[in-house]
């Protein structure tokens, strides 16, 4: 595993803990979070993964049309992208969309 510090491929171990061998930066592989890897979290605070099912928590309009998503949609098998729209899916009766985390809570 490379050093999360300085992406340095040497490590070695020392107990349950990686070392790298360049900076020396210690860390356990099994509780490491990447700081870089962005996380998403819906209108509660409730952490989001890819594969999760979420509830729509108002009504949501498209613009230029008149269908509206109503509050309580469940979305099933959620896919998380790194865009303004942070979640793509599909609606039962609308498709493949994309919404926002802020507009839903897991379900």
């Amino acid at each position: 595993m490379k050093c999360p510090s300085c992406n340095f491929e040497y490590t070695y171990e020392d107990g349950e803990y990686l070392v790298c061998s360049a900076c020396q930066f210690r860390w356990n592989p099994n509780e490491y979070v990447d700081p870089s890897q962005k996380r998403y979290y819906d209108a509660y605070g409730t952490e989001l993964f890819d594969g999760d099912d979420v509830i729509v928590i108002k009504d949501l309009r498209f613009k230029g049309s008149s269908d509206v998503i109503k509050q309580g949609t469940k979305v099933t098998n959620i896919k998380l992208v790194d865009s303004d729209h942070d979640i793509d899916c599909r609606v039962p009766g609308f498709g493949n969309i994309s919404l926002k985390t802020e507009f839903v809570k897991k379900a």
